[in-house]
């Protein structure tokens, strides 16, 4: 026995290439220290079973153990825990206990205890005893069960070598879109390279599920200041490209927006990326606002002056969504003070990030920018009338006389912001809906009116309408809140029928699934929607809609006895089209 692990060279070298304590050839291990350390081991509970055996029995041998002692040791500590766990499982199989439920109840015991019992430095001994990757680890990584593990160690153990080689080790195997909130992933450039691909093409390929994606690769990129720059500077190359540029434009300012709202100060990065440096006034007067988030005249007055001259700063050194948010609350949330001295160039640098457009062209071997100011005066003007009637506490009468200039003016997208905001400003406060006696506010009439000139703003109404449709109106007597309710839900027709289809179904789904809303409401938006729709349809909206249609309980009372209602021509329609 002694002679057959003797010649196996291989253990030999993986035995010295991982002993951390032998320092060269000339170090030599006391025999009698091996034996007494290895026999100490092989007396533990199922040595046998451990993978480090081999390499321990190697060592005992070569310190001239005996093959009878360390067969005793072995034999008599053999409990064969791992042994009864397969035996039980089998007798649960075959009391018919389903395979799959049995295999859940171990892997799931048998994560427990590693959780409770995990030590990050013993795990990193395991490339010091083997010496290469083990093959177990990488049979384990192909499993959902055992990845979902490691990423909860990584997170509680982010120094574990192991931990970090692991998850190094799923990236590489292709399951990166798995770890997007491991904290370890940030620490490895290659693995956080491939997690951030793996987002950014789901947010490129998700337009039903945007505000999602850009929440998920948000929370990624904010997980530390190397993580924000190392994303915002690939992000910003992607942005010069012809073909997409627009929207990881539009990525980076939605990753700048929540780093934001976590109070993370990014603004030096975003000066530092936008080629601000070139205009050092335009640059210091934005990162004074920006760093106070709030505008002040004096800098404001900077800036316009830096505009409305003829070798003005790039454009999209003002397209700053934290700025542009200052701008349109300054504006157009009823109540706030503007100097009037200072008014004109609040408007003027909103409408100018919001109108003008800049073009690249080369004359004479030189790059030169064109400036198109066509929109500008138009832009101005709408805004300074809206502006008007937003900054006075208007009820809802008095609003009426206003609401042909108001329609007028919505078709210019940053007024359409600006309504959006006032409007939120206006009927959230709490009285609003106990003082309107209209069955549609002329406030969320101007909603539908943006909702029809403008899709890129239907996400922001259908969250108001949401944050509407949710809020407590006990004030209200029932009868009162449920025909609001239902005034809000036709608010969110009109959006289904502008094309917000699968963002409204699905959330009126989650309100069915929840069973916190009246089930009357539920059955008058089925109602709305089956008298507006016709075929044919999405598969993804099908797959939201009919269960809700196919609900008794729902659309019970809305059959007739024939197939002419309906519910019975929309099931019936669905059927044809599957065929």
């Amino acid at each position: 026995m002694d002679e057959e692990f003797v010649d196996e060279d291989g253990w030999m070298g993986r035995h010295r290439g991982g002993d951390e304590e032998q320092e060269g050839p000339e170090h030599i291990e006391n025999p009698q220290e091996v034996l007494n350390e290895c026999l100490e081991k092989f007396s533990t509970s199922d040595y046998i079973m451990e993978p480090g055996i081999f390499t321990q029995l190697k060592r005992y041998f070569q310190a001239g153990g005996t093959p009878e002692q360390v067969i005793n040791l072995l034999s008599h500590n053999y409990t064969a825990v791992a042994q009864m766990t397969n035996l039980i499982a089998e007798w649960l199989i075959t009391a018919g206990v389903k395979v799959v439920d049995v295999q859940a109840m171990v892997e799931n015991h048998l994560k427990d205890m590693i959780l409770r019992t995990f030590d990050p430095k013993k795990a990193d001994t395991i490339f010091t005893e083997e010496g290469e990757t083990p093959a177990w680890l990488t049979e384990m990584i192909e499993h959902h069960t055992w990845r979902s593990l490691i990423y909860r160690l990584a997170e509680e153990y982010p120094d574990c070598l192991m931990l970090n080689f692991t998850i190094k080790l799923i990236s590489d195997a292709g399951f990166q879109s798995e770890i997007t909130s491991i904290s370890t992933a940030a620490q490895q450039i290659e693995v956080f390279s491939r997690v951030l691909k793996t987002a950014i093409t789901k947010f490129l390929t998700n337009p039903d599920d945007v505000q999602n994606s850009i929440l998920e690769c948000a929370k990624m990129v904010c997980h530390g200041q190397h993580t924000y720059v190392y994303s915002q500077v690939l992000i910003q190359v992607l942005s010069q490209e012809t073909k997409g540029g627009f929207n990881m434009k539009r990525l980076s300012q939605e990753i700048t927006k929540y780093a934001l709202q976590i109070n993370q100060n990014v603004t030096p990065i975003t000066m530092a990326l936008n080629g601000s440096a070139g205009y050092p006034q335009a640059c210091e007067a934005l990162t004074s606002m920006l760093s106070r988030n709030a505008l002040n005249p004096a800098d404001i007055n900077v800036l316009y002056r830096n505009y409305s001259a003829v070798d003005s700063p790039p454009i999209d050194l003002i397209r700053n969504p934290q700025f542009l948010d200052l701008l349109v609350d300054s504006l157009f949330k009823a109540g706030v003070k503007i100097n009037q001295e200072h008014k004109s160039k609040y408007i003027y640098l909103l409408a100018y990030a919001a109108s003008v457009c800049e073009t690249l062209t080369k004359k004479g071997g030189q790059m030169k920018r064109m400036i198109n100011k066509d929109e500008l005066k138009n832009t101005t003007q709408a805004i300074e009338k809206v502006h008007a009637i937003c900054n006075i506490n208007k009820g809802s009468t008095e609003l009426i006389a206003d609401l042909q200039v108001l329609y007028n003016c919505i078709r210019y997208p940053v007024v359409g912001v600006g309504v959006i905001r006032w409007v939120e400003n206006t009927v959230t406060e709490p009285s609003y809906f106990k003082l309107s006696t209209d069955s549609c506010p002329p406030h969320l009439a101007l909603l539908d009116e943006v909702a029809t000139v403008h899709s890129s703003l239907h996400p922001q109404i259908l969250r108001l309408l949401i944050r509407l449709f949710e809020s407590k109106q006990d004030e209200l007597e029932i009868l009162v809140q449920l025909e609001m309710r239902k005034m809000l839900l036709d608010r969110m027709v009109n959006l289904l029928t502008r094309g917000c289809v699968v963002p409204v179904v699905k959330y009126i789904k989650q309100c069915c699934q929840r069973g916190d809303t009246d089930i009357s409401l539920i059955r008058y938006f089925v109602t709305e929607v089956l008298e507006t729709i016709t075929h044919p349809y999405s598969p993804e909206f099908v797959q939201l809609f009919l269960p809700m249609v196919e609900n008794e309980e729902i659309t019970g009372s809305m059959r007739g006895e024939g197939d002419q209602d309906p519910v019975s021509e929309f099931i019936g329609e669905f059927i044809i089209s599957n065929i």
